[in-house]
């Protein structure tokens, strides 16, 4: 298969001086929110990657944040150590600061090492539902810390607690059997639960002015996110229950929408990182599933040309698992060479080692190559329609792919749902190496 052309290619280092990256100035231009997918998570190529472009944003273009798919109330207590108030001591911050494995890997440890070098003018955001996008508990936690303090006659109906406590989730490997007790609750539970919530939601809106003249509008907006992320989490879950999966997609990417656009009270300018899949701004499909509206739609729609997307291309190497086995510790598999006929497959085919590509700048000729291609990796080895000249403004290609690096210090940390599939997978990759 013929690739892009010589022109159209920017060589890129996994390590070393960032000069490689200049080219991402035209990319960048004067964009508030610059997000950097991922083809697949917990992979050390594009973990590495998007932290050496991290790096550039803050250093030549004066970024102040870094807000990535982790969850919104845990992410509290990475920012506190990234700016220097927590101790020194970084695997708890790993194991608890970050949801969803996030923190288990030691290009992670890395990436916040770096942020706690800036000395306070880097911070860190979480923009995810809580508890792994499974539990509403921290959320819920957050806000009643808040209404402690802004309106301490208040009780909050203790149900509320005890429902979310009767489905919170250490870790996404405790995701199954929390997902098989909401199946099993009754359904005046699950109705008083959502109603009890929407009675919170009404009490904040209506009281917000004297909820901010106590404390403070950044208190009152960071108690305003950890809530919707717990609503959205209580609709996510009925949305399961009833087998409409993509109002379950829908309902996460606008509420993480919604909290990059509080982020962006705060910051003047945001880098954000999240999977291709959320970044991306044309609709995205799932196997099975019809086109959802990503994230990256609605920064789009609010922000224009203000919002910068550098998506991710992949070849072969070894990919997260989605099966069974995930949670036994077989945490990653095989990937087979990416199709001829795809996006992933163009690129393969126009260098040989990492590079990147600014989309808005191509040939003619590598245009229609582009179009031809049609079709991009969207999990796994599964493809989907993606219009890529429209959904993002550069690609980062990667040819082989390898798992990132399990942090050892962070999972001495770690609940033990984690410690057991991780002790399994670097237990099977000992004898093989």
């Amino acid at each position: 298969m013929t690739g892009l052309s010589e022109a159209a290619v920017h060589p890129l280092e996994l390590d070393g001086p960032l000069d490689d990256l200049t080219w991402l100035d035209d990319v960048i231009g004067a964009a508030r929110v610059v997000a950097i997918g991922e083809s697949s998570h917990y992979n050390h190529e594009f973990l590495v990657l998007r932290h050496r472009v991290l790096r550039y944003l803050v250093e030549r273009h004066g970024f102040t944040a870094y807000a990535m798919e982790s969850g919104f109330p845990e992410g509290r207590r990475t920012d506190a150590w990234v700016r220097g108030g927590e101790p020194d001591e970084l695997g708890p911050v790993l194991a608890t600061g970050l949801t969803s494995l996030m923190g288990f890997w030691t290009e992670m440890r890395d990436l916040l090492e770096w942020l706690r070098q800036q000395d306070g003018r880097v911070g860190f955001y979480g923009i995810d539902l809580p508890g792994s996008v499974v539990s509403t508990l921290p959320g819920l936690e957050l806000l009643f810390e808040y209404l402690a303090v802004a309106d301490p006659e208040f009780e909050p109906d203790p149900g509320i607690r005890d429902t979310a406590g009767a489905l919170a989730v250490s870790s996404p490997f405790s995701a199954p059997a929390a997902m098989a007790a909401y199946g099993q609750l009754e359904q005046s539970t699950k109705d008083a639960f959502t109603a009890g919530v929407a009675g919170l939601v009404t009490r904040m809106a209506a009281r917000r002015l004297e909820y901010v003249d106590r404390t403070s509008r950044d208190a009152y907006g960071e108690a305003r996110c950890a809530l919707a992320g717990a609503v959205a989490l209580d609709a996510l879950a009925r949305a399961m229950a009833g087998g409409d999966r993509l109002s379950m997609m829908n309902i996460r990417d606008a509420t993480m929408a919604d909290t990059v656009e509080w982020i962006l009270g705060r910051e003047e300018r945001v880098v954000l990182a999240a999977h291709n899949g959320h970044v991306q701004r044309r609709p995205g499909a799932l196997p099975g599933m019809p086109p959802m509206t990503p994230l990256g739609m609605h920064l789009a729609e609010r922000l224009g040309k203000e919002y910068a997307v550098i998506g991710t291309t992949m070849d072969t190497g070894q990919i997260l698992t989605n099966g069974p086995e995930f949670y036994t510790g077989t945490l990653f598999g095989p990937l087979p060479p990416a199709a001829p006929d795809s996006i992933d497959g163009l690129l393969a085919a126009s260098h040989a080692g990492p590079f990147g590509v600014d989309l808005r700048g191509l040939s003619d000729q590598d245009v229609r190559a582009v179009r031809a291609a049609g079709r991009q990796r969207v999990l796994a080895d599964h493809y989907g329609e993606v219009d890529v000249l429209t959904a993002y403004d550069a690609l980062l290609h990667v040819p082989v792919i390898t798992p990132a690096r399990p942090d050892e210090d962070a999972l001495r940390s770690a609940p033990a749902d984690v410690q057991g599939p991780f002790e399994a997978y670097l237990g099977s990759e000992a004898k093989k190496g």
